[in-house]
């Protein structure tokens, strides 16, 4: 299947891609604003091309502990769902980290707390970012902002959670799920040997390391001090992905006197910003998280002494922002300007909101 361009939304792209990169298993429930992905790939049948099973669960749970069945096999699956769906999965993917089981998990947000609003929002940060689930545990999370990096981040997110063994999470929103760009798709991969197949799984077949049965994958420990280990090799983990794996972008950083700091869909508002303030001779640039964890907090750092002031934009009451402040040892003045309920500000609307904050 050679390479080619095509016109659609960001939640088609994911499924496309999940398709092409040869991913084993997608296991779903439905739920607006990502319910795409997996009509998308009914729609495709790929399991009788590449083999990828596609199922609809009966709910939220019975999904991500397929995924964890499928991982634990040495599988390439998958889910999706969109915020409230997210916490129904969150004490499944706390066991997949438990596990050290790779999994791609895509969140395309929408507002709340509770149901909410099916209109978009990036109030899942925390939820996130900063592991959701219980235990301490972290998600590789990528953060695209056009419907190409929804294609894109597939591939990424898969091949950081195999090399780590640790799930990975896409998180989109609403305005990226829904919106229609051009993408080119990549190149079908191979379907892989059974030899291939027979060594990604034999990591999955004989258990965990560290004084584990052979045979048994689980995140329990009834025994406190393999335990503390068994977390002290999992931190040990984060810091080297920490260490290799910060992702970023930066437009017109180079001279700017403030930055705006934005992911997602806030962060292409937030490039018009930049147009507008260099269009009245004010020195903005944009800092964009593409890992929001790992978060590139030592580039960022080095902005602390350059610039007059940092605003954070975000589509939530301001959860990145804290990130952002540590990040600069509170050295610059940070700010943060975002809408809720679903409402998506204009760049305007935010252009006046930083000249209020900072140019007197």
């Amino acid at each position: 299947m050679p390479e080619e361009i095509k016109l659609m939304k960001g939640n088609e792209a994911i499924a496309y891609a999940a398709i092409r990169y040869g991913a084993d298993g997608y296991f779903g429930y439905p739920i607006t604003p990502q319910s795409e992905i997996m009509e998308t790939l009914m729609d495709e049948m790929p399991w009788e091309t590449t083999g990828m099973v596609v199922l609809q669960a009966e709910s939220e749970v019975a999904a991500i502990n397929m995924v964890y069945g499928g991982a634990a096999c040495g599988k390439a699956v998958m889910t999706s769902s969109s915020s409230p769906g997210i916490s129904l999965k969150l004490e499944g993917i706390s066991y997949m980290a438990g596990a050290e089981l790779p999994g791609l998990i895509v969140n395309v947000m929408r507002g709340g707390p509770g149901l909410g609003t099916i209109q978009p929002s990036q109030a899942d940060y925390f939820q996130t970012v900063k592991g959701g689930g219980h235990g301490d545990y972290r998600l590789i999370t990528l953060a695209p902002a056009s419907v190409q990096e929804m294609a894109d981040h597939v591939a990424l997110a898969f091949d950081l959670s195999f090399k780590y063994r640790n799930p990975a999470m896409i998180l989109s929103d609403g305005v990226i799920g829904q919106m229609m760009e051009k993408v080119k798709l990549p190149e079908q991969r191979a379907r892989r040997t059974e030899d291939q197949v027979r060594q990604e799984q034999t990591w999955a077949t004989l258990g965990k390391p560290d004084n584990r049965k052979p045979n048994i994958i689980t995140s329990l420990e009834l025994d406190s001090s393999v335990m503390e280990k068994n977390n002290q090799r999992f931190q040990a983990k984060y810091k080297l992905i920490e260490e290799n794996e910060v992702i970023y972008e930066e437009i017109n950083c180079e001279d700017a006197e403030y930055l705006i700091v934005a992911f997602g869909s806030a962060a292409r508002i937030s490039q018009k910003v930049v147009d507008l303030a260099r269009a009245e001779g004010i020195k903005v640039g944009l800092f964009r998280p593409v890992t929001l964890w790992p978060f590139p907090s030592k580039r960022l750092n080095t902005y602390k002494d350059k610039v007059k002031g940092i605003l954070t934009m975000e589509l939530n009451a301001g959860q990145m922002i804290e990130d952002v402040k540590l990040a600069v040892e509170c050295n610059v003045p940070v700010e943060h300007y975002g809408r809720l309920g679903g409402i998506v500000p204009s760049p305007t609307e935010v252009f006046e909101a930083f000249k209020s904050t900072f140019i007197k």
